[in-house]
């Protein structure tokens, strides 16, 4: 491989889904916002915290790509889009560039 430059970023967010009465409440809440994020920003989502709490959730989004202007403006779209969610609150947002 040549020395091409890459960037990886990788967003940890922590989500309150306080009217969620059950799990399967939580997931189509989770599941829904996961979804819109892989479709809008080909990332890699996964639910990697809380998974049997009823209100709570972590993600894990990862980015990759050449451009690190562009990777910072996706992960910038992407925490508007989950602090637009109806039903979900952010309780914490975290960002890493390995």
């Amino acid at each position: 491989m040549s020395n091409h430059a890459y960037f990886i970023t990788l967003l940890t967010i922590e989500l309150l889904i306080p009217h969620a009465q059950s799990l399967k409440d939580k997931r189509r809440e989770v599941r829904g916002l996961k979804d819109r994020i892989r479709n809008k920003f080909n990332a890699s989502v996964a639910e990697v915290g809380y998974q049997n709490k009823w209100q709570r959730a972590a993600l894990a989004i990862g980015l990759v790509g050449s451009d690190k202007r562009q990777l910072e403006a996706d992960t910038s779209k992407i925490q508007t889009l989950c602090q637009e969610a109806t039903n979900i609150v952010i309780a914490e947002i975290n960002q890493e560039w390995m």
